[in-house]
């Protein structure tokens, strides 16, 4: 056999190398010393034999290992050879693309491509085609690394790493992916609500040291509570207690408490959350948590800091070295490690509610994080949701209250004028000024400055015809009529038109009355009532913090009151208009009135002290008997039973389905709902005209659409909004005509 032949039968016909004429390996004393006893001696030929022998095993020994894996790479650039997959949650609010999308990394990338850093990738086109490498730049976040794909096509790299700082770690994107499921939206929507936008140069400096924690506070004003100082010690303690306090009136006795609880949890080595309404609170928060210990151990995110500062404060918290936030709305996110208490002050503020998709509400967001992270839960307010009633009734949670004895000597006196004494009261019908109530006022400013409430801004936002008392509105697009001032010209409301000539169209009318009136025409008429006496207004665009503690008239609109800077408050205060509050279309307007009504009272002196308050509303409404009583959680309480009679929220779960009739209708068709949905209607909703302001949820301009509620039972919420978002995300991905909107618990369904 020739040596060519001996190779050929080296190689297997199917490349195995296993071939027949294949020899045996020798071992190397073998090879190396002298030949077997029954082989024949070679001659000059066995060092060559020998050289092929060594040359074949060789061979084998190479065929056995497994080939060296070649680097991957993408049009000429290694790829990272750990973990090539990154998972990519992109920054597309779509709730049809509410999922990951899977890239290559570069090896240039490997090590800053970490989980929960920013990045830019392609993202559009190509998708159809099986590829990723077109596209614009889109920003994401990397939630993963992989080993592999479950993407058939061939992966297109990270285009940049933003920034290796991890902000959006584990529990952050948790959090976010249990509030897009909970209101039917976007993951990529939420992350939008909890990541501040980056800003370089705060990253790169660098955050204070953790300070140590402090001792536990001493009870303060939690011991005028049945069960205050039990649950302050709770939280000392490391226990996650849950609770719904009605807070007693004060000046700044609420802030006070809250910075106890936060001051507890921290003592017990845990983070801490409060959520306040608007940044006037949480600045009264902020200087209460200040004055027991120091301004170290926490942070303030609000808007008003800016948004450099807001997102240093942010990487603060992030990377641990602040363990406790105060803040407005969207710090319900913020990511507190070792979280020991979540808390909320007036969670019946609009403000708590978020306008951007999917429109979630503080208070659930922290309900969430209190189950989820095991953390305490504290909702606090003057007044008393029926969902914080519910959570009471429920055994979610436990009633933190003052004993009746307490909230007697704390709280105003209270007196009511009805519409029988303002028929009997010549002054009341001339003045718009009850003579009980310009009493109160002239025996209050001897003593300090008086509050005076009214429901609207502006000076006569609401006129009426005076002979049949038909509503003035615009004739070239039916917006409500307005008066700037007194002699002003009329306007419209809507389209800012000038109405110089107008006339009633039902009786003819040319002399109007006012309906409402503003806080800017109260001002005015108390100035001449008072003429000795300076007035102020707070309200709009022009809200006033504090006032100084001296002899005033501080008119203000609902939820702009400022507060005393010094002594025990107001001296009295005037709600004027009660029945404007109370006669919203509204399932909650009784419980907004209750609400504004106790926040400017609570600003009030004690009866004790001389402290009185005055309200022009019928007595016998329910609402303004719990005024005079001072009892809002009884009120709560009843409201609950009704609603759970009628199978309003919070008994049962709603969702809103707005959009033109007949992506409505598709839609609700197309949903597999819960066995007990009950679809309520759908109803057209009013025709928005150019130029009238738009609330969230609204429709454009000129378009009819509609809106139809979905309820179930409380335990199938979670049922419904995923059959909702499966819908619309099928419609959204066939192209089935025009989309609907989801609303998961819309705040307002009358």
């Amino acid at each position: 056999m020739s040596r060519d032949d001996e190779r050929r039968g080296e190689q297997a016909p199917d490349g195995s190398g296993a071939g027949p004429e294949q020899p045996e390996p020798h071992k190397p004393h073998e090879s190396h010393e002298q030949p077997a006893p029954h082989e024949p001696h070679q001659g000059s030929e066995a060092p060559e034999q020998l050289a092929l022998i060594r040359e074949t095993v060789r061979e084998h020994k190479k065929r056995q290992q497994p080939p060296k894996a070649k680097p991957r790479t993408w049009r000429g650039a290694e790829l990272a050879s750990g973990l090539p997959v990154a998972r990519v949650l992109v920054d597309k609010g779509l709730v049809h693309l509410d999922r990951y999308f899977d890239y290559a990394v570069p090896a240039a990338m490997d090590e800053e491509a970490q989980p929960g850093v920013r990045v830019r990738v392609r993202f559009g086109a190509g998708e159809r085609e099986g590829r990723r490498e077109g596209g614009k730049l889109t920003n994401g976040f990397i939630v993963e690394r992989r080993a592999d794909s479950d993407f058939t096509g061939k992966l297109a790299p990270l285009a940049q790493v933003l920034s290796p700082e991890p902000v959006l770690g584990p529990g952050l994107l948790q959090l976010c992916r249990a509030v897009a499921d909970r209101y039917a939206g976007s993951l990529a929507d939420v992350v939008q609500l909890a990541v501040p936008p980056r800003r370089a140069r705060a990253e790169r400096k660098p955050s204070p040291k953790r300070r140590p924690r402090p001792k536990p506070p001493e009870p303060g004003g939690w011991g005028r509570y049945e069960q205050g100082e039990a649950f302050l010690a709770a939280l000392a303690g490391k226990e996650a207690p849950r609770a719904v306090w009605t807070a007693l009136p004060g000046r700044e006795s609420w802030a006070d408490e809250l910075a106890r609880a936060l001051v507890a949890t921290l003592a017990s080595g845990r983070g801490a959350l409060a959520v306040l309404p608007d940044g006037k609170a949480a600045a009264r928060v902020d200087a209460a948590l200040t004055a027991l210990i120091g301004g170290d151990h926490h942070v303030v995110l609000t808007a008003d800091a800016g948004p450099e500062v807001r997102y240093e404060r942010w990487l603060a918290v992030n990377r641990g070295a602040v363990r406790a936030v105060v803040g407005t709305r969207a710090a319900m996110f913020a990511p507190v490690r070792n979280l020991g208490l979540v808390a909320i002050w007036d969670d019946g503020d609009g403000s708590h509610s978020d306008d951007h998709a999917p429109q979630p509400h503080a208070r659930e967001v922290l309900l969430q994080r209190a189950v989820t992270e095991q953390a305490a839960f504290l909702l606090g307010a003057h007044g008393c949701t029926v969902e914080a009633a519910q959570l009471v009734e429920s055994g979610f949670a436990r009633p933190l209250v003052a004993d009746r004895s307490v909230v007697r000597a704390v709280a105003p006196l209270v007196r009511t004028v009805g519409d029988r004494d303002e028929a009997r009261d010549v002054a009341a019908r001339s003045a718009r000024l009850p003579s009980l109530a310009w009493n109160v006022a002239r025996d209050g400013l001897e003593r300090g400055p008086v509050l005076v409430q009214v429901p609207r801004r502006g000076y006569v936002p609401r006129l009426s015809c005076e002979r049949c008392r038909e509503p003035a509105r615009c004739p070239h697009c039916a917006g409500p009529l307005e008066a700037a001032g007194e002699g002003a010209e009329l306007r419209c409301g809507w389209c800012a038109r000038g109405v110089p000539d107008w006339r009633c169209p039902e009786c003819g009318g040319v002399r109007l009355r006012g309906r409402v009136f503003g806080a800017r025409r109260t001002a005015e008429e108390l100035g001449r009532a008072f003429p000795a006496v300076p007035v102020r207004t707070s309200g709009g665009d022009h809200v006033l913090d504090t006032v100084p503690d001296r002899p005033a008239l501080i008119v203000s609109t609902p939820g702009a009151e400022p507060v005393p800077e010094a002594g025990p408050g107001y001296a009295a205060a005037l709600l004027l208009d009660g029945w404007a509050l109370l006669g919203r279309p509204d399932l909650r307007a009784g419980e907004e009135a209750l609400r504004r009504w106790l926040g400017a009272a609570s600003l009030v002196r004690p009866q004790g002290e001389g402290g009185s308050v005055v309200i022009v509303a019928e007595e016998t409404l329910r609402p303004v008997q719990a005024l005079v009583r001072w009892d809002p959680v009884g009120h709560a309480r009843r409201e609950l039973a009704d609603r759970a009679e009628l199978g309003f929220p919070p008994v049962s779960r709603m969702a809103a389905v707005t959009g033109p009739p007949e992506a409505v209708t598709a839609l609700l068709a197309s949903a597999e709902l819960p066995e007990q949905a009950e679809v309520l209607g759908p109803v057209p909703l009013p025709v928005v005209e150019r130029g009238q302001p738009r609330r969230p949820g609204d429709p454009p301009p000129g378009e009819r659409w509609e809106r139809a509620l979905v309820r179930v039972p409380t335990g199938s919420g979670a049922a419904l909004a995923a059959s909702l978002k499966t819908a619309l995300v099928s419609r959204l991905t066939r192209r089935e005509g025009p989309a609907a909107h989801i609303r998961i618990d819309p705040p307002d369904i009358g």
